[in-house]
């Protein structure tokens, strides 16, 4: 395996920046590079090796633009982007998630309404009582946008939030509007975007991107399961993405990066961790979370959730999966040089 230096393309320092991404200059640029450095197409690689991106998206992202900023997460993308030209001849393939969304969701203000008919401020977590009491209840609207009968819908609500209760997770939280599907904050951050381009054309290797979280009826922070597949008669409403599990656990090194490090990171890699210990415990040594490509959400004065995502780390790590850090040569990973 061997690291090249950074392309003459790469801008650098654009992490916070919006602009248009020149695919015909990216392809240009890639593909003399990779001629250049002689790097194979990446069929040909015999250490597979992934590099799943969670939700990588301008709304996440950008400070002082997206919707939902994660403290640091323009630091996390500059470092993964310079992984990214640094390893592109030893990256099989890029996999960034999608989040998605709509604005009638559950976890939306919009879907949501007091005695006063006034919806929810973000940061607003909504518990059973709250919902059983009648202190929030589920918007007439909905029923209508949905094409949903109203008391189904108000059914589910309870149904809802009693089976995040028994998760043991976090009470529904109502995030302000993000990743709305259409929209800039969409869109994942450019200097990514075109880094991905880079290694796409260098390597032959299309980027394999995975949409999530448009069910307006669940949550869906992990890219592999919904926070709640059942309505309130046992009704499927959603279901696993064991296909894209299946994909990703075929490569020999998983690299995981992207945000946010307490939510969508932390239960993406705990729904892999669920796979891994029903399918064979040794698979979690695949597994590679690059540390200091992921931040926890932090809004001050409101929520901090860094220790649970500290305690999630310490987690995964006690289960046998790799705590590393981008800057390190792959090579220099735990167990890497035995699979050479």
């Amino acid at each position: 395996m061997r690291e090249l230096p950074k392309p003459p393309s790469y801008l650098g320092d654009v992490e916070e920046e919006i602009y248009k991404v020149d695919a015909g200059s990216v392809a240009r640029s890639a593909t003399a590079w990779a001629k250049q450095h002689n790097i194979k197409p990446a069929p040909s690689d015999k250490l597979k090796v992934a590099v799943l991106v969670i939700d990588p998206q301008v709304d996440f992202c950008i400070p002082n633009y997206g919707s939902l900023y994660v403290q640091d997460a323009e630091k996390d993308i500059k470092r993964l982007c310079e992984f990214i030209y640094r390893n592109v001849a030893n990256i099989t393939k890029i996999f960034p998630t999608l989040d998605t969304h709509t604005t009638g969701q559950i976890f939306h203000p919009q879907f949501w309404v007091d005695e006063q008919g006034q919806h929810p401020v973000p940061m607003t977590f909504i518990t059973v009582e709250d919902v059983t009491s009648g202190k929030w209840k589920v918007n007439q609207a909905m029923a209508w946008n949905h094409n949903i009968p109203y008391a189904y819908l108000q059914n589910h609500a309870v149904h809802y939030v009693k089976e995040l209760e028994k998760s043991g997770r976090y009470s529904l939280c109502i995030w302000p509007m993000h990743c709305r599907l259409s929209s800039i904050g969409h869109a994942i951050v450019p200097a990514l975007d075109e880094a991905m381009l880079f290694h796409n054309f260098a390597r032959n290797s299309c980027t394999g991107y995975e949409i999530k979280g448009g069910n307006p009826l669940t949550e869906n922070y992990s890219v592999f399961c919904p926070e709640v597949t059942t309505g309130p008669g046992g009704n499927s409403i959603d279901q696993k993405n064991v296909g894209f599990i299946d994909t990703t656990i075929n490569y020999d090194i998983i690299a995981v990066a992207g945000e946010a490090k307490s939510h969508c990171f932390a239960w993406t890699i705990d729904d892999i961790l669920k796979y891994i210990k029903a399918k064979d415990p040794e698979l979690a040594k695949k597994i590679f979370l690059m540390e200091d490509c992921t931040s926890p959400v932090i809004i001050p004065g409101v929520v901090d959730f860094t220790d649970d995502a500290n305690k999630a780390f310490e987690r995964f790590a006690s289960e046998g999966m790799n705590i590393v850090k981008s800057t390190d040569p792959i090579m220099d990973w735990p167990g890497v040089a035995d699979m050479i």
